[in-house]
């Protein structure tokens, strides 16, 4: 298990009750949220298949468990599923359907210091994350913590720039303060990718939403070393 002390993001303890539900209804609301469910799913679809897809998978932050339904898609796979909120563990198993719930062992854990042992799961599986945490350190500090719990591979997703969308919003917080976004942030490619070789991960590809203009980007790394 990993001793070291968690760090709380600012964010982190936005996620009671109301706000996991609010959560979970986003992603099915509308046809524009719903065909972004799908290509987030269809991007997540090859990023496993890239890692041959792995037996025992970690969920991590699985939130309201939008994506246990297709990681519980291989009947063999072990799925583990945690979050840093258990008010959003709740409302996951109260609303992800009986026959996945049935196949995921949750625990509540901070992404920073999980409670498993080392190379306990093939893959971790992170979406939605990194693009919450400013700090390099402490993208490094959680990068590290996966990398000591994955026997293989990271499958991770966050904003990177090189695109329209992040041209865009780079021009509009030019115009405000930095106090008026303290909680998604775009991170340069080239440093992100630094940050995957000093935790120890090689990129083996990567899936863009939409190539050139949206920033969401989906990285499939290895574990030096391991794998092709």
């Amino acid at each position: 298990m990993s001793q070291q002390s968690p760090i709380e993001l600012e964010f982190s303890s936005k996620y009671d009750s109301d706000h996991a539900r609010q959560y979970l209804h986003k992603h099915r609301d509308g046809l524009a949220r719903r065909l972004s469910h799908w290509r987030d799913e269809q991007l997540a679809r090859w990023a496993l298949a890239a890692v041959g897809d792995p037996q025992v998978v970690l969920d991590l932050p699985c939130g309201a468990g939008r994506f246990w339904p297709l990681l519980a898609e291989q009947s063999g796979r072990q799925l583990l599923a945690a979050d840093n909120s258990a008010d959003m563990l709740a409302v996951a198993r109260a609303a992800q359907p009986p026959e996945v719930v049935a196949r995921v062992r949750t625990f509540q854990t901070s992404a920073f210091a999980i409670d498993l042992p080392a190379a306990a799961v093939d893959c971790v599986f992170c979406m939605r994350l990194l693009h919450h945490v400013a700090e390099p350190a402490h993208r490094l500090a959680m990068l590290r913590e996966f990398h000591r719990v994955s026997g293989d591979s990271l499958i991770v997703s966050l904003w990177v720039d090189g695109n329209y969308k992040a041209w865009k919003r780079r021009r509009l917080e030019r115009r405000r303060s930095a106090q008026d976004n303290r909680n998604r942030f775009v991170i340069p490619r080239a440093l992100i990718e630094s940050e995957f070789a000093m935790a120890g991960f090689r990129v083996q590809g990567h899936y863009d939403f939409l190539p050139g203009y949206a920033m969401w980007r989906v990285y499939v790394l290895r574990k030096c070393g391991s794998g092709q």
